[in-house]
Parts: C-alpha cells; sequence; structure tokens
C-alpha cells in the first residue's frame, strides 16, 4: 500500500490535477489519499472532487479527508504539499500594501517584497509540518509546491535538514513545450538542459537531432515584432540564455522593467495581475464546489499535466527512471550559488530516490543576474532562523525590482507597514517595527 498526504488539498483544482495524474497510472495499486486542510468547508469540497476524479478515471483508492494534520501524515510515503498560509486576504496585502509606496509588482510570490513575506508567514508552518513529518513518517518524501520555492526549501534545509524535501515547479517543462511549438518541433522530440533558481533559471541547451534550436528562435524573434514586446524574449536578447519563467514573473525579479512606464507599456507588463489571478481563483472553487453539491459534472483540466509529484511517486513505487527537474540544496550543483540556497537542476528519480544532477558553472551573465534573487532569497531565511528583524529590511534593500524602485528608507518603512499588517502570521521575533 502507498499512502499519500496531500497538505492544503483545499486548493481543489490544483488537488484534482495531480490526481488526475496519479490515478492514470494502472500499476500503482492499494493507493490510500489522505487529504488535509484547516478549512473544513474547502476539505469538504477537496473530498468531493477527489471521489469524482477517481470515478472519472476508473481507480478505486481509498480517500479520508483530516482536519487534524498529524493524523494525515502518520505513516505516510509521500507528502504533496501545496499550502497558503493566509489565503487571498494575505495576498491583497502583499501587493496592495508595496503599491501604496509605488512599488509595483506582478505575482509577489517569489522574491520582492510581497515574496519575502509570503515566505515569513510560511515559514513557522513549515517548520511544524517538518516536525511533524520527522516524528510520524520519517521516511516520507515531502514534495512541495508551495511558493516561495526556494526560499521554502532553503528555510526547511536549515531547520529540518534530515527531511527527504524536494520543490517542485513546471516552469520548464511548459517553457521548453512554448518554445518548442514556437519554431514548430515536436517537444517530445526535443533535448534541453536547464539550471539556475526556481522561476529564473535557464534553457542551458535546447536541441533536436543534434542541432541547437536558438538559432531558430532567433529567427522566430526577429520576424515577428509582438515577440519582441515579451520580457523574456528581451531578456534572452539582452542575456543570450532563455529563463524559464513566465514574462509577469520575470519582470518582478529584475531591476530594468518595472519602474519605467514606457518598458511597462512596451513589454505589456500585467502590473498587479495577481489579484486576479486569485480572485479567479476563488471564483473557481466556489463554482467547483457549486457544481458538487448541486451533483453536476465538476469538468476536467484544460491541458495536459506534467506535473512531477505523481511521476516521482510512481518513479520510486515502481522503479521506472524518469528525468525530470527538482529544487533542493546546492551542495555543489551550480558553481558560485550559496550550498545552503536552492538551486534548480535537472534530476533522475527511480527507485532509489531523486538524484539531482551537478550541472556545474553557469555562463557568468546568468549567476550575476541569480545573484541579487540568492541574495534576497538568503537573507529572508536566515532572517526567520535567527529572529533578527533588520535581515528582513535587508532582504528588500537587495531584491533587485525594490532597490530600483525606493529609497532605503522608503524599504524600511514599507517593511514595519508590512508586518503590521500581517500581524500574528509573522514569527513573534519578526513583528517589531525596526528602525536604523
Amino acid at each position: 500500500m502507498t499512502t499519500i498526504a496531500f497538505l492544503g488539498a483545499g486548493s481543489v483544482v490544483f488537488t484534482r490535477d495531480l490526481l488526475t495524474d496519479l490515478l492514470a497510472y494502472d500499476d500503482l495499486p492499494d493507493l490510500t489519499i489522505r487529504l488535509h486542510d484547516i478549512d473544513p468547508e474547502r476539505l469538504e469540497t477537496a473530498e468531493g472532487i477527489a471521489r469524482a476524479t477517481a470515478r472519472l478515471s476508473g481507480a478505486d483508492p481509498t480517500i479520508t479527508a483530516h482536519l487534524d494534520r498529524r493524523e494525515a501524515l502518520s505513516g505516510a510515503d509521500f507528502v504533496v504539499n501545496s499550502i497558503q498560509v493566509g489565503g487571498y486576504p494575505a495576498t491583497v496585502v502583499d501587493l496592495e500594501v508595496p503599491a501604496r509606496f509605488g512599488l509595483r509588482q506582478t505575482i509577489g510570490d517569489t522574491v520582492g517584497v510581497g515574496g519575502i513575506f509570503r515566505a515569513l508567514r510560511t515559514f513557522p508552518v513549515l517548520a511544524a509540518i517538518a516536525q511533524d513529518v520527522l516524528e510520524l513518517c520519517p521516511d516520507a518524501w515531502f514534495l512541495n509546491y508551495t511558493n516561495p520555492m526556494a526560499m521554502n526549501i532553503a528555510y526547511l534545509h536549515a531547520v529540518a535538514p534530515r527531511l527527504k524535501a524536494v520543490g517542485l515547479c513546471h516552469s520548464v517543462y511548459w517553457t521548453v513545450r512554448g518554445l518548442s511549438d514556437l519554431v514548430g518541433v515536436p517537444f517530445d522530440e526535443v533535448t534541453y538542459r536547464s539550471a539556475g533558481v526556481n522561476h529564473q533559471a535557464w534553457i542551458l541547451t535546447w536541441e533536436h537531432d543534434g542541432q541547437d534550436l536558438y538559432p531558430r528562435l532567433d529567427e522566430r524573434i526577429a520576424g515577428d515584432p509582438e515577440l519582441r514586446r515579451r520580457v523574456r524574449v528581451d531578456m534572452y536578447r539582452h542575456l543570450g540564455r532563455y529563463p524559464t519563467e513566465s514574462s509577469e514573473h520575470s519582470a518582478e525579479y529584475l531591476p530594468w522593467y518595472m519602474h519605467h512606464d514606457a518598458e511597462v507599456e512596451r513589454l505589456r507588463i500585467p502590473v498587479g495581475d495577481y489579484l486576479q489571478i486569485s480572485r479567479d481563483n476563488v471564483a473557481e472553487y466556489e463554482e467547483t464546489r457549486r457544481r458538487l453539491r448541486a451533483g453536476e459534472d465538476i469538468g476536467t483540466r484544460e491541458h495536459e499535466a506534467q506535473e512531477y509529484a505523481p511521476q516521482i511517486i510512481h518513479s520510486i513505487v515502481t522503479g521506472v527512471p524518469r528525468d525530470i527537474v527538482v529544487n533542493v540544496p546546492n551542495a555543489g550543483l551550480i558553481d558560485g550559488v550559496p550550498a545552503a540556497f536552492t538551486a534548480e537542476v535537472p534530476a533522475v528519480v527511480d527507485g532509489r530516490g531523486v538524484h539531482p544532477q551537478a550541472m556545474g558553472a553557469l555562463p557568468p551573465q546568468l549567476l550575476a543576474v541569480n545573484a541579487a534573487y540568492i541574495g534576497t532569497g538568503t537573507l529572508t531565511v536566515r532572517a526567520a532562523v535567527e529572529g533578527d528583524p533588520r535581515l528582513v529590511r535587508q532582504a528588500a534593500m537587495v531584491d533587485a525590482n525594490t532597490s530600483a524602485t525606493l529609497t532605503v528608507g522608503e524599504i524600511w518603512d514599507l517593511c514595519n507597514t508590512m508586518v503590521e499588517a500581517h500581524g500574528e502570521l509573522l514569527a513573534p521575533a519578526l513583528r517589531a517595527q525596526v528602525h536604523p
């Protein structure tokens, strides 16, 4: 029997997609799916979706729902984590408070002020979860989807180094798939290698039948002015390798775009876009819950999913090897990235587990761009581990977009305002108002 605990199962559409992939395997018998959420209504909805997904898949797993996290974790083989601490109200704070200071963000979940505070309110919950896992299912693989990915994995490594934590993100897959479509080459015929940090890694090689596909991309870009109005196409043209995250995300990790009105217009950057995305997610949840209560079809996902958690579970249980992309502590995987911070690299997964691949040195300009991201993430993790509120402000000071937009004094004032707004979601040691 294989037992999988889903934490944050109330992210119902995401839970459905993961289960759809998982239950598509016909050689994973005796699956036990345990769903956990702190919101009873969302948990009830997640359970309904899980049972409907199983019926549609023709599978018969054991499905249970648990408000008690420890009950869900006991004896689990795999833990899939997709919690969102603070939910939609906290997301509003992460975007609207910085906007009042003149700081533009698009998503605000990875670095920047939004990413810093999303991390700081997530860390205490992650620490408690890690303690439970190490007590109740110490051999379980902890498969994390919660952002900010790089900071969360680095924090878990700092406070629970024995935890078998792996961060999973689909950005590399969808980037290469999109690029392959762009140049008219079947995705399943290309080979590629990427490395960097989550949401800011780089497609280092990308080939078809041994031929480099970057020249074909150059031709495509040269012939299409609209392609040149994408942030990550602009990044690629100036840096020489294509970044692995969407333009919406990428724009706010850099100092060149968000505080220039002309660049926002030229590159069509959707400032504050995540608030509407979050509202749409809430509306989708409400509609899904209504359909369940009415006994209606809950629908299926709109695109082919290639999430890594089901692939990892299948490979470890059956021994079938696969190539995936993972986020793990660097430990020599990428030259120049701190050992304790998180690298995003290729990995092989098989019956023995997950095996990250060392990538050596990045092109120097790419590592230089990663440096601000890494600096912000490293300082944020250290602030939480040491309980030092000054490090929170210093993390914001070295963030690329924030430092390009605000003065040092404004950054500290903004952080104090964010601390007040998030209140008890933060660890007690980090709730202080701090001045230089």
